[in-house]
């Protein structure tokens, strides 16, 4: 593969797995709520879930969009309910011990569910199709260059996502009352609940 190539995908792994989005979005506040070491699962799942999302495009999945444009439609509606949940749950989320306690389903993100939630997240769909489209090689160099796509992703997205948890956990020192904590959450939750304005497209 030319260098040129491998720049390009590197580059556009970067960009995409480095900007504002729903994952990043929730990183942040999973970082500010939960510290970067309970966040990790939910980082691991991203980078799985894109994983699983780029083998999908690449196996096929993605023309699917072109041949029934309507389950393009369902994927937006589908993503942005659940997206809508993901920022409700951020913003009520308990700015207290005793209401930690009482909330006892306020736990990070768990692998599996960050890794599916990017079947569901428009902004990874336009991640693989975008990547798939303009990235990977005809005939026999396929194989090879969706490979490469998907390390990328993979080798790049962590590092990258891994700067929105791990900001998220050094406000933990700045969060320390209710009232800053409410107010984080409630920004944080609008912000995300925002981001369908970008993605979106219903």
């Amino acid at each position: 593969m030319e260098t040129s190539l491998l720049i390009g995908i590197a580059s556009f792994a970067f960009v995409t797995s480095v900007t504002p989005g729903p994952n990043n979005l929730m990183l942040l506040a999973s970082g500010a709520q939960f510290g970067y070491t309970r966040t990790l699962p939910h980082m691991l799942g991203i980078v799985l879930g894109v994983a699983m999302l780029l083998l999908s495009v690449l196996l096929g999945l993605g023309v699917l969009f072109s041949v029934y444009p309507a389950l393009y439609s369902i994927l937006n509606v589908a993503g942005a309910a659940y997206l809508l949940w993901l920022a409700y749950k951020i913003a009520s989320g308990p700015v207290t011990a005793i209401e930690a306690s009482e909330q006892g389903n306020s736990v990070p993100l768990t692998w599996w569910q960050a890794a599916l939630f990017q079947f569901v997240n428009p902004k990874a769909w336009m991640m693989a199709l975008g990547s798939v489209s303009t990235f990977s090689l005809p005939g026999e160099d396929y194989v090879l260059s969706g490979a490469v796509i998907m390390l990328a992703f993979a080798l790049i997205g962590f590092p990258s996502i891994s700067v929105w948890a791990g900001t998220g956990a050094k406000l933990r020192t700045w969060l320390n009352n209710p009232a800053r904590r409410r107010g984080f959450n409630l920004f944080m939750g609008t912000v995300t609940a925002a981001t369908l304005l970008l993605i979106v497209d219903i």
